[in-house]
């Protein structure tokens, strides 16, 4: 294993289409910075559940938050989770329902969840904002105590995690390919669409830099 390879555990092995796996820490890095939405499962009194909130990355940790009043957030802080990060790239239509699939990147981390406190925590908040939106944390009226207080952070290493991908088009069963039905790949992608002010935002006030970055190109 090198510096770049994500620790590989029965966890992180892939069992089921293994030659989708991959352990690459910059290709897994990739993908969780494309997207803040994520989904955690943890246990609550033997039973599983599963919580979608936003991410973000710093170095080799990864980080989530929520309200200090969150039952999932309490009972996840030392405890050990899962955390899942996917893109989905578009439907792959074969000449079977069988063998129709999709492409996607998927990124899925275990470990332990650490609660950030103090001047940490703050920092770790600054960081998501100006991860989702650079230059927009220093605008912001500043977060009081109360609202820190009512927030929550938690990390985690990225260290123990796998990838699993699919790219390409379809692939069929040798003798499907006679068949006159048609078939490829319909590529899905995210992007944003036209701002929306808010109708009591001051007038003269403009689009910022920061904002006006979603629609560029």
């Amino acid at each position: 294993m090198t510096n770049n390879d994500l620790r590989v555990t029965d966890k992180t092995r892939l069992i089921r289409a293994p030659e989708r796996a991959s352990y690459d820490r910059k290709l897994a890095y990739e993908i969780i910075d494309s997207t803040p939405m994520c989904h955690v499962s943890y246990v609550i009194d033997g039973d599983p559940y599963i919580t979608p909130t936003f991410q973000w990355r710093q170095g080799d940790d990864i980080y989530w938050h929520g309200s200090s009043a969150s039952r999932f957030l309490r009972n996840a802080a030392g405890a050990n989770v899962a955390l899942n990060v996917m893109l989905f790239d578009g439907l792959v239509l074969a000449r079977s329902a069988y063998h129709s699939s999709a492409n996607f990147r998927s990124v899925t981390v275990f470990g332990r969840a650490v609660q950030l406190e103090g001047d940490e925590k703050l920092a770790a908040l600054q960081q998501f904002v100006d991860v989702l939106t650079p230059g927009r944390w220093e605008t912001l009226r500043p977060m009081n105590d109360q609202e820190i207080k009512a927030t929550t952070v938690l990390s985690m290493p990225i260290d123990e995690a796998s990838v699993k991908l699919r790219t390409g088009g379809p692939i069929d069963d040798d003798e499907d390919y006679e068949l006159p039905i048609w078939a490829g790949v319909i590529p899905v992608a995210q992007t944003a669409g036209e701002f929306a002010p808010d109708e009591r935002n001051l007038p003269g006030i403009d689009v910022p830099d920061h904002v006006r970055r979603f629609n560029l190109g």
